[in-house]
């Protein structure tokens, strides 16, 4: 019954997003906060494209598809969100989480269907660990910067789901922009 409750969450939150059956996407925050292009999406940390490193978790970081493309980096499978999974395909990984105490990072490793790697999505765009669902994928308030002025970067951690955060932690799906 639990699996028939998440795959009909990931359909509602897909379907919200006009996006139901497409395979690449990016998850991006619905608050642009303050970045200065098309908001923070959930990236790999550290390097951009094809050089990214798996190794380096992940993090929130200004979206690349104002540039007519999505990014390696961000992308995410989107027909894995049924079964609560955060894939990434170019890498082959998947996120995952090794606690679900407040300020957990979110890091990625091989998909191996552990609980750290099972996710909830709600219809409002909340992202939790299936056996946290009190806790949400958040981003931090503080901002640094990357490259330019125009890469800002966040953590990405998991804390407590609070209506006093909301704009770090509600998230939406779109294949482009």
């Amino acid at each position: 019954m639990f699996d028939k409750f998440i795959l009909s969450i990931a359909t509602v939150w897909l379907a919200g997003a006009g996006i139901a059956h497409a395979a690449g996407v990016e998850i991006y925050l619905k608050d642009r906060l303050d970045n200065t292009q098309h908001g923070y999406c959930i990236d790999i940390a550290k390097a951009q494209g094809v050089n990214a490193d798996p190794d380096d978790g992940l993090q929130g970081h200004t979206c690349y598809s104002p540039k007519g493309e999505l990014m390696v980096d961000q992308i995410f499978d989107a027909e894995r969100f049924a079964d609560g999974v955060l894939y990434m395909p170019e890498f082959d990984v998947c996120a995952e989480v090794s606690s679900v105490d407040a300020g957990a990072s979110i890091n990625l490793a091989l998909c191996n269907s552990s609980a750290g790697q099972s996710f909830q999505f709600t219809g409002e765009g909340v992202i939790s660990p299936a056996g946290a669902p009190d806790m949400c994928i958040t981003v931090a308030q503080d901002t640094r910067t990357g490259r330019s002025e125009l890469n800002q970067i966040k953590v990405l951690t998991l804390e407590p789901c609070s209506d006093d955060i909301t704009a770090y932690q509600l998230w939406a799906v779109r294949s482009e922009l």
